[in-house]
C-alpha cells in the first residue's frame, strides 16, 4: 500500500504561536480533506509600542492526495 502527500505553505495570525497555527490549519481544512500534519516553520511577532500584539506563522501543511495502491 502506498501514499502520495502534498504540502503547501500558508502564513496565519493570532494572538498567541498556537492560535496562529490552529488558524492556519483551520482555513486549510475548508477546502483540503485528509490534513496530517502542520510544521511550522518560522513565527515572528508583530510589536506596536514596544508591546507584542500579535503572532505570525509560516506553516508547511502536509495533506495526502492519494491512498491505496499505486501502479
Amino acid at each position: 500500500m502506498s501514499s502520495i502527500a502534498k504540502s503547501i505553505d500558508l502564513l496565519a495570525e493570532g494572538d498567541t504561536l498556537e492560535a496562529a497555527t490552529e488558524a492556519a490549519v483551520a482555513e486549510a481544512a475548508k477546502t483540503i480533506d485528509n490534513i496530517k500534519s502542520v510544521y511550522v516553520d518560522d513565527y515572528r511577532a508583530v510589536v506596536e509600542e514596544g508591546r507584542i500584539q500579535s503572532y505570525r506563522v509560516h506553516a508547511k501543511i502536509t495533506f495526502v492526495i492519494q491512498e491505496g495502491e499505486v501502479d
